[in-house]
């Protein structure tokens, strides 16, 4: 009886916890001087209107940047910059914001102050990741190897191949479609299936530059990669978009249920440099991806589009929203803490680590130093932001 006893006492305080999770909320305790309905309200339409802007164009520049012919130089200073704006806003705006808001004053002691679940979440989430990494790279080399096979099959009955329009019109639209095929994997396949061909590994090379895909990658300085380098980018940005876009709907929403001036106005500005940098980031992703222009238009009005919803939301809940209620609390902690886990592991992985410890990276110095400076920079100046949002 003494056991059943000591269980129950260990899980009425659990219990209590999970009531006051829908029924507890608090003030903050302080009255807002500041407070202008009206005038907040004008101030939240404008901030739609350049939080919109700003992300816009930060998603666009490296978008417009792959059609132009840019120092390759630059475009690793780019990526640098973008690796440093990501990793500084999984670790300086969403873990203190999850970390804040599950420490909250408002918060039962029981469980929120006795195990630090902003850490927890974060530490889950990038295991997470990592599976859905895994998981989705292998589903598009599966799909790009059948491709490939297919390429191999038809090219293996049709000798007179570098004759046969259709075959290369095909290919191309295989281009068109995102399934980008390195050369150096064409090359591997066209050795692996030598023994049912009558084409070698020359023909796929004079297919490739036929169909407009060089030696040396698909306009990226990658170098001898293998066949899932376009893949590692589009999984690379699909999952960045997705971290992003929970951080940008809480912080949308968070600004659309205040109703003082006095705190929208330096958030306007603040957001919109915020966002402004995370589309700059995503936007590099997107670009190396090499998506159809459909797709990567889509990904990025989806962004641009997301903490503009978040703050019309806000507004229209604001008279019933209360950001200090326990649910309240609960959900922005534990999806910062999330969006957290998320965003550093694919900066540090997927961005950082592909990039710095390349082989071009360790044997160009000033490859290095100007990287290295971007990435210091881009993480510094985002960092920076946490001042004012």
């Amino acid at each position: 009886m003494s056991l059943l006893q000591d269980f129950w006492q260990f899980l009425r305080p659990l219990s209590s916890g999970l009531t006051e999770l829908f029924t507890t909320s608090c003030d903050s305790g302080e009255s807002d001087p500041c407070r202008d309905d009206a005038a907040a309200l004008t101030l939240k339409f404008a901030a739609m209107a350049s939080i919109l802007i700003s992300g816009a164009a930060g998603v666009s520049i490296p978008l417009v940047g792959t059609l132009l012919p840019l120092n390759g130089g630059l475009m690793r200073g780019a990526k640098a910059f973008a690796a440093g704006v990501i990793l500084a806003t999984g670790f300086v705006h969403m873990l203190s914001g999850g970390s804040q808001a599950l420490s909250d004053p408002c918060m039962p002691e029981f469980p929120w102050k006795m195990f630090p679940f902003p850490e927890f979440f974060a530490m889950v989430a990038a295991l997470l990741t990592l599976l859905a990494d895994f998981m989705i790279t292998g589903y598009y080399e599966r799909k790009q190897e059948k491709m490939m096979n297919q390429s191999v099959e038809s090219l293996g009955t049709h000798v007179s191949v570098m004759s046969d329009p259709s075959l290369e019109s095909g290919f191309l639209r295989d281009q068109e479609d995102g399934g980008a095929l390195h050369i150096v994997g064409m090359r591997a396949h066209a050795e692996h299936h030598r023994h049912s061909l009558s084409m070698g590994a020359e023909g796929f090379e004079a297919l490739a530059k036929r169909s407009g895909v060089s030696g040396h990658g698909h306009g990226h300085a990658h170098g001898d990669v293998g066949l899932d380098s376009g893949v590692r980018h589009v999984v690379v940005s699909q999952i960045l978009e997705m971290g992003i876009v929970s951080h940008s709907v809480i912080i949308g929403v968070s600004l659309g249920v205040s109703h003082s001036p006095c705190t929208i106005r330096p958030l306007l500005l603040a957001l919109s440099f915020h966002q402004f940098f995370e589309g700059f980031a995503l936007g590099g992703c997107v670009a190396e991806a090499r998506l159809t222009p459909q797709g990567s238009a889509m990904m990025a009005f989806f962004f641009a589009i997301t903490t503009p919803i978040g703050v019309a939301v806000g507004t229209a809940i604001a008279s019933s929203y209360n950001s200090y209620s326990v649910a309240a609390l609960v959900a922005e902690g534990v999806l910062d803490s999330l969006s957290a886990g998320i965003l550093v592991y694919m900066a540090l992985v997927d961005l950082i680590a592909a990039d710095f410890l390349s082989k071009k990276m360790s044997v160009d110095f000033r490859v290095q130093v100007v990287s290295y400076c971007f990435l210091f920079l881009g993480a510094g100046m985002m960092s920076a932001l946490a001042i004012w949002a």
